[in-house]
């Protein structure tokens, strides 16, 4: 299994190199692509996320299989 980023930081400035935009929740914070539309990505705000949260990021990002 290949290893995932778990540094949020990391994560989410990933996202918004590749389009992704942000709206500000609770908890959470939603990312959306306009070129992906009905895919959305929820981040929690941790300063390291777990390797399964970052798998799933990874995953619904189309960064992984």
């Amino acid at each position: 299994m290949p290893k995932v980023e778990t540094n949020r930081q990391k994560v989410v400035a990933r996202l918004k190199r590749e389009n992704w935009t942000g709206a500000h929740g609770g908890a959470h914070d939603l990312y959306t692509n306009p070129d992906r539309p009905g895919r959305r990505i929820i981040v929690p705000r941790h300063r390291i996320l777990s390797p399964g949260v970052a798998r799933a990021i990874a995953k619904a990002a189309g960064w992984t299989d």
